[in-house]
């Protein structure tokens, strides 16, 4: 991903929060026909000091048979986007742009389909988006939650290269900034006014 230096984000932490904070990701991954793209979300597990990205998919996916071998795979997280007028600029002479925040994460990623290693997938899963519904899920048969368990494959991906950008207007005035904040902050567009946030957040426009 190309960065400009100063859209880099350089702290480790601050990209882990992004990745948790925007966990519906794309898994990319190389297959003969080119590159294999999945829309799943994602979690982060951190052992040590290694970042290990997982998830499931369903089986009949063909991306399946391409997380294995450890062959490297590219997970995209994407967050909050925003058009951001020339007319919000001190300068006249200026033109349009997007202000956006993405992380992309490359490493090697193997499939996992053993049954304990699956319902605990799914477990943590519900935790993180749906905890009132663990409840239900635990008092449903187990013939039942394991035969839905046959048609996924959990994945694991060991972080490698970690690439972050938060492209949010750092290489403008403070003026501007705090004129594209008060700007996107207004907007009904969540989108819109979570970069008006990130902006706030990373200390621009003060």
């Amino acid at each position: 991903m190309y960065i400009p230096e100063f859209n880099r984000v350089r702290e480790h932490a601050d990209a882990v929060a992004f990745v948790r904070a925007n966990p519906f990701a794309i898994l990319v991954s190389a297959s003969d026909d080119g590159p294999f793209a999945t829309h799943i979300p994602i979690l982060v597990r951190e052992v040590g000091d290694q970042m290990i990205l997982h998830g499931h998919m369903a089986k009949a996916n063909p991306h399946c048979g391409l997380l294995e071998n450890d062959q490297e795979s590219l997970a995209i997280f994407h967050g909050p986007h925003a058009y951001i007028s020339p007319s919000l600029y001190e300068s006249r002479e200026s033109v349009p742009t997007w202000n956006y925040a993405a992380v992309h994460i490359y490493g090697p990623t193997r499939a996992v389909s053993d049954a304990e290693h699956l319902l605990e997938e799914v477990r943590e899963i519900i935790n993180a988006f749906d905890p009132g519904y663990f409840a239900q899920w635990s008092d449903l048969s187990d013939k039942f939650r394991h035969g839905m368990l046959k048609h996924i494959v959990g994945f694991e991906m060991v972080a490698g290269r970690i690439e972050a950008k938060f492209k949010i207007s750092q290489n403008r005035t403070t003026k501007d900034q705090a004129s594209i904040i008060a700007s996107l902050g207004q907007s009904t567009d969540s989108s819109a006014a979570g970069i008006a946030t990130l902006m706030e957040e990373q200390g621009l426009g003060v």
